[in-house]
């Protein structure tokens, strides 16, 4: 099963951003999906780092790690109340684009969520942030 770390980086924040998705193969962990965007927010750089990883698994079973319980919560819970109610809630739903984008990979894909907690040491999490800044800070895509 294939193992992802993702994370979002935006510097300001809203600002420019950047995201990773960081594969890890054994003892061997890599990114394999980076982008930038250049006028972004850290919650949507956090989404789109979870549509790359859905879109890298290619539909095999895998196991996404996020720092983004937001993202979670969005794709698990919340989305099925908003797309009930044909997209809408009170106040409008932030992101939409990226909400109606990664809700139909994720329930199509084998892929399960895991939430990790950031920045305290975890070593594919520390990696899946210094590659969504480095994206961010030299305007990478992969």
């Amino acid at each position: 099963m294939k193992v992802y770390y993702t994370d979002g980086s935006c510097s300001p924040n809203p600002g420019p951003g950047g995201f990773s998705v960081i594969l890890v193969d054994g003892e061997k962990m890599e990114p394999v999906r980076l982008g930038f965007d250049g006028d972004s927010t850290n919650i949507r750089m956090e989404g789109r780092a979870l549509i790359a990883a859905l879109e890298h698994a290619n539909g095999e079973e895998c196991e996404i790690f996020t720092d983004s319980e937001f993202w979670i919560n969005v794709i698990t819970k919340w989305s099925l109340t908003w797309e009930a109610n044909g997209w809408q809630k009170k106040g409008g739903i932030k992101n939409l684009d990226i909400v109606q984008e990664v809700c139909p990979l994720y329930r199509s894909s084998k892929a399960k969520l895991t939430w990790v907690r950031g920045h305290v040491g975890d070593p594919g999490n520390e990696m899946a942030d210094q590659w969504a800044n480095k994206a961010r800070a030299e305007k990478i895509t992969l």
